[in-house]
């Protein structure tokens, strides 16, 4: 992805993304007994995809490759947030300002790849 970086772990939008999933299996905790299977392995599961798909997009030997995998995460933080947002529906959740910040900051990043990278591949 880029020849500065050793691993995928040197990403700003992979670490705030690793933070994000932290924060939605706490959040989750207090969901109802009845979601487990529900709700609350949905909005796991696309939490987790998040710093997974940057990752494997990292990993990656073409600029082409990795922004699809990037664009991968970004359906998965759409996914994370409209989840948040249905939970709050729910009353399963009350205040998720913090959250949605979260969620904010990990898309501002990973857009701000894709345009590195696309940037970058035009100059190549």
């Amino acid at each position: 992805m880029n020849a500065d970086l050793k691993t995928h772990k040197d990403l700003d939008a992979w670490s705030k993304a690793t933070d994000l999933v932290e924060a939605v299996y706490s959040v989750t905790e207090a969901f109802p007994r009845g979601e487990i299977y529900g709700l609350t392995s949905q909005l796991r599961r696309a939490a987790v995809s998040v710093p997974s798909n940057i990752a494997e997009g990292a990993a990656r030997r073409s600029a082409e490759e990795s922004i699809q995998f990037l664009h991968v995460a970004l359906g998965s933080v759409s996914e994370v947030e409209t989840q948040v947002i249905i939970a709050q529906r729910l009353d399963y959740v009350g205040d998720v300002n913090n959250l949605e910040g979260q969620i904010e900051a990990v898309r501002r990043l990973i857009l701000g790849l894709i345009r590195y990278l696309r940037r970058r591949e035009t100059k190549e």
